[in-house]
């Protein structure tokens, strides 16, 4: 589309997390109607959150194209092979105290403020280490993309507002047109996916949840090659 190279990856994440703030309510309110969303963990977890999906949209704008597309990619593959093989946690363990809490979700906002995530290919893994029924995990994940698309979304604005050479329609690194489009299509599927989520077993729902991770993984890699 003739965007500026140097900032492609800045504009595509950026746009892409400003898109879970819609997508994010949809599908939430799909898992909250079945019962699928830990609100107390949910609460809890969500100043962390805040911090961390900021700070790093702040700090995206500094790395260039190439190295944040590379670790996109390998984080991608990362995520994947964990939901894969499923390393069984400890019968005894819990999740952590407001603290514990507190980092985790410090960690989770801003790795995924990096990659455009809305915390599920972190949260998800974390939450089921932690022993949350993985329905329970995934519900309380969208509840958790909210913040994540939130702080991200505005620091990337911020920072891209700072920027010279972006496209027309754009605010800060966000492109405009492309945020409406997908927002209108994802509004409309995510309580399809809830409604899935809740009806699939739940080793099929992990495999197919990693093998879309893997595909995604792989279309990256292709372009980086």
């Amino acid at each position: 589309k003739g965007f500026p190279p140097e900032h492609l990856m800045h504009l595509a994440i950026a746009t892409s997390m400003s898109t879970i703030l819609f997508t994010s309510l949809s599908s939430v309110r799909a898992h909250h109607q079945r019962g699928g969303v830990d609100w107390a963990v949910a609460r809890a977890i969500a100043p962390g959150i805040l911090a961390g999906s900021f700070a790093a949209s702040l700090v995206a704008g500094l790395i260039p194209t190439r190295p944040l597309a590379m670790f996109f990619t390998g984080f991608i593959f990362y995520a994947a092979t964990q939901m894969f093989f499923e390393p069984r946690p400890r019968a005894t363990r819990e999740l952590p105290g407001p603290g514990g809490l507190f980092a985790a979700g410090a960690t989770i906002g801003a790795l995924s403020s990096l990659v455009a995530a809305g915390g599920a290919f972190l949260s998800i893994p974390f939450l089921a280490w932690c022993n949350v029924p993985l329905r329970r995990a995934i519900g309380t994940a969208a509840a958790i993309g909210f913040p994540i698309a939130l702080a991200g979304s505005a620091g990337y604005a911020l920072n891209g507002l700072r920027t010279s050479g972006l496209p027309q329609n754009s605010f800060g690194y966000i492109h405009v047109p492309a945020l409406l489009l997908v927002a209108v299509t994802s509004v409309l599927a995510a309580p399809w996916g809830a409604r899935l989520a809740h009806r699939m077993p739940v080793a099929k729902l992990r495999a197919v949840f990693a093998l879309m991770l893997y595909a995604l993984g792989g279309r990256m890699l292709w372009t980086l090659w």
